[in-house]
């Protein structure tokens, strides 16, 4: 019996609906086959206009969709951390919940003479826990994934998964490279801070040698750098740092520097949690030294730079590495920071002394410094009043002259410090000083 009604009931449904789209047919206008030329030009004028609103809501929803899988990213890592991970392993083994381990992460690519950069960073690293190594490698080069994988526990080694060619305008085609530096660096940092955990880290790459006393810098630093929040990085690079440049009987000397430097850097999770939101798609070192990234903050430079590069070959077709970069003084002595008290780094106490003692000292002009006027002042100052002095200044006495964002190589408050055949030399802006022109 119910299988006869529900017959009846498919047979008068399928009745309706075919009557339903009978009369739905037959009532329907024939479509217009012919617009006149003018109807047709506003109609597609019409669509682009669509089109083009809709790609930039797009745009817009693409923005606010990335920013919210980042938090989603990083309140997901927190979580995981918590938990037991999906291999099995306690994700608790990672030290990254000791707020006071550091570790350092180094970018690998195509580079076999990784090994160099590797052995010095454990032959000097006092302890593997309170200091892993991290080595994330893109590019998948099979010779130097094996060099990395020789290295065993020592070590952890993460790779890159997108080995894809990343999308470039057609006029940076060249400048390819750039793009997946960049590309690498927001993965590997990502998996740093938001995968296994860690509060900071240093940042170095495969072709940098370092000094002996590289993790004492980083370590007596840090609490600095957390506590002053006008800085946001510690530097192991100094762009002036070649002989007769730097004072080699102050290793222990550190400055605050407004020029990012890079080339053995150390920033904090909070940094990142910044940047990560944006992060750039090429020329990431550039980008971090437009003011609307730095937003007026300062990084910890030393006297003498606690890195040195090897690499001559790379991305960027060894520029500057004979006239300049081979030129830099690694520091060879082993400073006990840990013992020294760096509160003079923090701002309040480092600007009044630094900026009086540069403008109490005599001033000389370009001439009399050359020929070493006045040999008692061990210390004096080079007034610049345009881009153009500054830059005629830098190349007479042998420093970098370039700017970045108008803020010049390792410039704070405009003022650059130097040694000059045996003395200290302050090239400086007027002591109305404003701030930095971009357009320099």
């Amino acid at each position: 019996m119910r299988n006869q009604v529900f017959v009846a009931l498919a047979c008068i449904c399928s009745f309706l609906w075919v009557t339903i789209i009978f009369i739905l047919s037959k009532d329907r206008a024939p479509p217009q086959v012919l617009l006149d030329p003018q109807s047709l030009e506003s109609r597609l004028k019409n669509v682009e206009e669509q089109l083009s609103r809709q790609i930039e809501d797009n745009k817009k929803l693409l923005e606010n969709i990335t920013q919210v899988r980042h938090k989603l990213e990083v309140k997901l890592a927190e979580e995981r951390r918590e938990k037991v991970s999906v291999s099995g392993a306690d994700e608790s083994n990672y030290e990254g919940k000791n707020d006071n381990v550091i570790p350092v992460l180094l970018f690998a690519c195509n580079r076999v003479s990784v090994n160099k950069a590797l052995d010095e960073l454990i032959s000097y690293r006092p302890s593997k826990e309170k200091y892993p190594i991290i080595v994330s490698q893109d590019c998948g080069h099979k010779e130097t994934a094996n060099v990395i994988a020789g290295y065993g526990d020592q070590i952890i080694s993460i790779k890159q998964p997108d080995l894809s060619e990343p999308q470039v305008p057609a006029k940076e085609k060249k400048f390819r490279g750039y793009f997946k530096i960049a590309r690498h660096y927001g993965w590997a940092l990502n998996q740093t801070f938001n995968t296994m955990g860690y509060k900071q880290v240093i940042i170095v790459e495969d072709d940098l040698e370092v000094s002996p006393d590289f993790y004492q810098y980083f370590s007596a630093t840090l609490p600095i750098l957390r506590e002053d929040k006008s800085l946001w990085c510690v530097s192991a690079w100094n762009d002036n740092g070649k002989a007769g440049l730097i004072d080699e009987n102050a290793a222990d000397l550190l400055y605050r520097t407004d020029f990012f430097p890079g080339l053995g850097w150390m920033i904090t999770k909070d940094l990142w949690d910044e940047l990560s939101v944006k992060w750039a798609r090429s020329y990431w070192d550039d980008w971090m030294r437009e003011p609307v990234q730095r937003k007026n903050r300062a990084c910890i430079r030393p006297e003498i730079s606690r890195t040195k590069t090897f690499g001559k070959i790379g991305v960027s077709n060894g520029l500057f590495f004979d006239k300049h970069l081979k030129f830099i003084v690694l520091n060879s002595k082993n400073i006990t920071f840990m013992d020294k008290d760096l509160s003079y780094l923090l701002k309040d106490n480092y600007d009044k002394r630094y900026i009086e003692d540069v403008y109490k000292t005599d001033m000389l002009n370009i001439q009399e410094i050359r020929q070493g006027f006045r040999p008692e002042l061990k210390e004096v100052r080079l007034t610049y009043r345009n881009r153009e002095d500054f830059r005629r200044y830098s190349k007479q006495l042998g420093i970098m002259d370039d700017f970045k964002s108008g803020v010049p190589r390792m410039a704070y408050r405009g003022i650059v410090s130097f040694m000059y055949k045996g003395r200290r030399v302050y090239l400086a802006p007027g002591a109305n000083w404003s701030g930095y022109d971009p357009k320099w």
